[in-house]
């Protein structure tokens, strides 16, 4: 770290206890399903035994083998500047490190303590990690000595190094720390509401399976977007505080589910359900975002015939752009949240409000996280509802998580005093997607080669230099619907070594979206399951 503008790492890996030979390996995956080979960013490995250098032959894309005995030193850098919770960045501003993207590992020995040294950290740096850690000063720089028990412990606990802003959160036990580094943010709103989000998970699953938990934000411009969930923190960058708590509820939830009980789902039902239910969002907000879930869900034709089961097995093809064409693929993110939803109203309806899908999660965290067990897909989960509603639920899996039937929303929505209504929408649309890469350039990505934007000339790759004589909107997304359709967009674009001034009219793309509001004549059982889905928890007033 000692010049971070080149943004390499300089590691040395020091292994004792060596007969003949030792194997060394990057990984070639963490966060994301998405094979990544980090040994694509490391150059120039060497390695030194006791009686000078050693040896070192690479065997395959991500495994070499050194020839030494006793202790073995492996030098290597690797190069990192991308922002955001799924990479690493060293710069001038900070270091974010994501273990296992930098670090080798012996594959036979990932059980033994591992630590982690660095010796030229500037003085006014600071050092936010999951693991236990110490410093002391050295010279002009800090000492900094990280350790883990084992390499998988290590792995799972991203490193936050900079001159970020930390603080706990009030009133919570076991301890919460945030660290924030970025600009766009202000504390007040962000501790109320990781608070709120915080106390209600925790209430809901009835303690906390850590000592001590952190939430390393990056906030601002280039800090990249989403959040990675990890053992005892998360890892989340939004462009400012406003994006914050649908990320964090996600991503604290993913404390038991995914982390412990294992495999995932449900966390984005959750995620909802924490936001309004802890006071952070009003109703007419969970509404409205339920209604944003059922038009993603029905606006893609891939609904008809991906079914929720195959669509978490093809969670692995989701980073390839073809494959999350609407005619291809749904998102288990997506279609999970709204059968959670249904699966609640009618696990509340069955049993007179007296049992809900939080009693399904409580007794999957009883039954298999804290026994060690993975369950068994959504068997286990039909299994666990039928335990905890005392009915049958196959028929409803069978249809609408095993297959693809048409999802009865207001059949279901009923029993909850809601209702469903379809509204047709003409909105404007750019005829491209575009992303921001780690420099902060905004990129076209993919191009609809029939929109006005492809036959004006635009290019996925082409970097967007100016928009409209200015600036590049911060975020598209609140810039676009206050356009309409024919408006005309003026681009300056840098495509390879030229640049290119573009013009065209925005398109228009006809709609249909669903709403979702409070039926006025609802029953007083419907009210009251209705309520017990907004504010959490179950009760007997209702004849069953």
């Amino acid at each position: 770290m000692d010049h971070p503008e080149k943004h390499l790492f300089q590691v040395t890996m020091t292994i004792p206890n060596i007969t003949n030979e030792v194997t060394v390996q990057m990984a070639a995956w963490n966060t994301l399903y998405q094979i990544r080979d980090f040994s694509s960013h490391v150059q120039q490995v060497e390695a030194f035994a006791e009686n000078g250098k050693a040896p070192v032959e690479k065997i395959d894309k991500q495994t070499w083998r050194i020839k030494g005995q006793g202790f073995i030193q492996v030098r290597y850098a690797t190069y990192w500047d991308e922002p955001g919770p799924f990479a690493a960045q060293l710069n001038s501003e900070h270091a974010f490190i994501n273990p296992a993207m930098i670090l080798f590992y012996v594959p036979d020995r990932r059980a033994e303590p591992a630590t982690i040294s660095m010796s030229d950290v500037p003085l006014d740096w600071g050092l936010e990690s999951a693991s236990p850690w110490g410093s002391f000063q050295s010279g002009r720089n800090r000492m900094i000595v990280i350790q883990s028990p084992s390499y998988d412990a290590l792995a799972d606990g991203p490193i936050e190094i900079s001159r970020f802003q930390e603080f706990d959160l009030p009133g919570i036990s076991p301890r919460v720390t945030v660290v924030v580094h970025g600009d766009n943010w202000q504390k007040k709103r962000i501790e109320e509401d990781l608070k709120r989000i915080c106390q209600y998970e925790l209430k809901l699953m009835g303690g906390a399976p850590f000592e001590r938990y952190t939430f390393i934000l990056h906030i601002g411009k280039g800090a990249g977007g989403g959040g990675m969930e990890h053992a005892n923190s998360t890892a989340i960058g939004v462009p400012s505080d406003e994006f914050l708590p649908g990320v964090a509820a996600h991503e604290f939830f993913h404390l038991w589910n995914v982390k412990r009980i294992r495999p995932a789902s449900l966390e984005s039902t959750y995620a909802s359900y924490a936001l309004v239910r802890s006071g952070v969002w009003s109703k007419q907000q969970f509404y409205a975002d339920l209604g944003e879930q059922i038009s993603e869900l029905e606006g893609r034709p891939a609904n008809r015939w991906q079914s929720a089961e195959q669509s978490s097995l093809d969670a692995w093809l989701e980073k390839y752009p073809r494959y999350n064409r609407p005619e291809f693929s749904v998102s288990y993110y997506t279609k999970g949240q709204v059968l959670g939803d249904l699966l609640d109203i009618l696990i509340r309806d069955r049993t007179g409000n007296e049992k809900s899908l939080d009693d399904v999660l409580r007794a999957l965290n009883t039954d298999f996280a804290k026994h060690g067990k993975t369950y068994r897909d959504s068997l286990d989960i039909r299994l666990t509802v039928e335990k905890i509603a005392g009915e049958s639920f196959e028929e409803f899996f069978q249809k609408y998580v095993s297959g693809t039937e048409p999802l009865p929303y207001q059949q279901i929505l009923t029993l909850a005093g809601l209702e469903l209504r379809a509204v047709v929408r003409r909105r404007p649309t750019l005829g491209f997607s575009a992303e921001r890469d780690p420099s902060g350039l905004l990129t076209a990505r993919t191009v609809d080669p029939e929109g006005f934007a492809a036959q004006a000339g635009l290019r996925a790759g082409d970097i967007i230099l100016n928009w409209n004589g200015g600036e590049v909107p911060r975020l598209l997304e609140r810039w676009l619907p206050e356009q309409k359709p024919g408006d005309l967009l003026r681009l300056r674009v840098r495509r390879e070594d030229k640049e290119i001034s573009l013009e065209f009219r925005l398109g228009e793309i006809k709609e249909i979206l669903y709403e979702v509001s409070e039926n006025s004549h609802a029953s007083e059982r419907a009210r009251h399951i209705r309520d017990g889905m907004l504010r959490g928890g179950t009760s007997a007033l209702l004849a069953h």
